[in-house]
């Protein structure tokens, strides 16, 4: 009796310590599993008017809300002018412009310790109910990126009547930082 409780024990601290090294290995290997994926961010665009992209408090990191841009080629209302493929292709472009953000304002991706929310807002006809398809295009970026345990995030994913630039998607992120 007293040997099974030994390899017993022995067991839950192998599982405990296999654990917390995989916690910290996919902590650490955000920038590496960009490189190993070939996904290139993007440069950090200016603010288009009077705001800071992104503002640190403690260890929370806000990033202002963001689109694909002026030049992203798939622009109006997600379900009458775009499909929600492109829905979700325009999503996960601002993911990577976020991502962007974030490592001009910490230096490094690798200390993002979770993705905490995320407000994912998809120019939407009325009667429009895919919002959360097109915004899985962010959120599958952020769990490729960071894997599950530091890319899954609480998420809001709503439809606006117009957002900025005819923009399909519009997102903005709190993230936790080491």
């Amino acid at each position: 009796m007293k040997t099974l409780v030994n390899i017993c024990v022995y067991a839950m601290l192998v599982l405990a310590a296999t654990s917390g090294h995989a916690l910290a290995q996919s902590a650490a290997s955000a920038e590496a599993r960009l490189k190993e994926k070939n996904i290139t961010l993007p440069p950090v665009p200016a603010p288009a008017a009077n705001y800071v992209t992104s503002v640190q408090v403690g260890k929370l990191l806000f990033l202002a809300g963001n689109t694909a841009g002026a030049e992203w080629k798939f622009k109006g209302k997600v379900g009458k002018d775009i499909t929600v493929q492109e829905g979700y292709e325009t999503a996960r472009q601002v993911g990577l412009l976020m991502l962007a953000k974030v490592r001009a304002a910490i230096g490094s991706l690798d200390r993002v310790k979770r993705i905490v929310k995320v407000l994912g807002m998809v120019n939407s006809p009325e009667g429009f109910g895919d919002q959360p398809r097109v915004i899985n295009g962010f959120s599958d970026l952020m769990v490729e990126v960071f894997g599950d345990a530091i890319g899954k995030h609480a998420r809001s994913a709503v439809g606006m009547a117009g957002l900025p630039l005819n923009s399909a998607v519009e997102v903005e992120m709190i993230v936790e930082v080491e």
